[in-house]
């Protein structure tokens, strides 16, 4: 379990990333621990940046939808995967929904980050929900549809006032 985690953290990193070019700096002092064993600087560093993404709610926005798209791209190569996969036997399919269970946590937790960087409640609201319906699926991608996947990008088009 702990290697998706790792990962999931990876993923919401660069998503959070490709959101804000305020994140780029923070790099680097993360790397100036290491040399002055100094972590309260790395955390000095990082919160304005969480700070200033918090209050900006189109940023937030934006990077939900473009995580919410890769979603829907990465769920249907999931989906092919595992037809193959159950057509070349029991370890072939094994590793498949492996794949598919981390990818959907990948997405929960980026859903679920968001959410605690958003300060605004509505938005904060949707994003926490769509993590936690993410969640619940619990890898099982036979629970999950382009109805549902559709719902979920209305409930954040909604909230971010896109719909």
């Amino acid at each position: 379990m702990r290697i998706p985690a790792l990962a999931a953290v990876a993923i919401s990193a660069v998503l959070l990333a490709g959101c804000s070019g305020g994140d780029e700096p923070s790099a680097p002092a993360a790397q100036a621990p290491a040399a002055d064993a100094g972590a309260p600087a790395s955390q000095q560093s990082e919160k304005p940046t969480d700070t200033a993404l918090s209050e900006d709610t189109e940023a937030i926005c934006a990077q939900a939808s473009r995580t919410s798209n890769e979603f829907g791209k990465t769920f249907a190569e999931d989906y092919q995967l595992l037809i193959r996969a159950a057509a070349e036997g029991r370890e072939a399919k094994a590793k498949a929904q492996e794949k598919v269970t981390r990818d959907l946590q990948n997405f929960s937790f980026a859903l679920l980050d968001m959410s605690k960087l958003a300060a605004d409640p509505a938005v904060k609201k949707a994003l926490g929900t769509m993590g936690a319906q993410v969640t619940a699926l619990k890898g099982d991608v036979t629970k999950v549809d382009e109805k549902k996947l559709a719902d979920l990008h209305t409930v954040l088009d909604k909230a971010c006032g896109r719909g």
